[in-house]
């Protein structure tokens, strides 16, 4: 069954990629997994801000373990669709993460830079266990090596916004992953 989904953004999304029944469906297994493998053990949830929230926030309700969670804020994108290069922390996890075992939820794992740089970073706090768990994978574009633990959807090289992806802040509360129109950001 497929929603349909009225906003005024809609006119900006050129193909809906992956549907919001596609992306529930595919969480709820990630979370059952996650539990499974992690059963009996301490686990801190961790997200990545501001993209991952919402994913985050589905993902740990679809978790049946205890957990603690933290947020960190890490960039290398700014304004831009495409990466910087360079990452920069814009707040920092709370508690310590060390003998934990910590999971890091984030939105979309393309380029890798920021990811690789956030686990080496997360390593060196001595974490029992460090794994990553992203909604999207886009390999094509990946410049380092990395790869996530724990993979919701494998797509293609395009410019995708909602389920807490953005392009300038706006499109993140898109219900489903959607493939943004050039005609939304070229030519600024």
């Amino acid at each position: 069954m497929n929603k349909t989904y009225e906003s005024p953004m809609m006119k900006d999304i050129a193909e809906v990629l992956v549907s919001e029944e596609q992306v529930a469906q595919r969480v709820k297994e990630l979370g059952a997994q996650i539990s499974k493998d992690y059963e009996g053990k301490e686990v801190v949830l961790l997200c990545v801000l501001k993209g991952a929230v919402v994913f985050f926030s589905d993902l740990a309700r679809a978790m049946t373990i205890p957990m603690t969670m933290d947020f960190m804020s890490i960039s290398s994108y700014g304004d831009s669709q495409k990466t910087s290069g360079i990452v920069r922390i814009n707040k920092d996890i709370d508690s310590s993460i060390t003998g934990k075992h910590v999971i890091i939820a984030e939105d979309i794992m393309d380029s890798g830079l920021t990811l690789s740089y956030m686990t080496r970073l997360l390593y060196s706090r001595n974490p029992a266990s460090l794994r990553v768990c992203c909604l999207l994978d886009k390999p094509e574009r990946r410049e380092c090596e990395i790869t996530p633990d724990y993979c919701g959807f494998t797509i293609p090289n395009k410019f995708v916004v909602g389920c807490g992806l953005d392009y300038k802040g706006y499109y993140r509360n898109l219900p489903f992953v959607g493939v943004l129109k050039p005609s939304a950001y070229e030519n600024e």
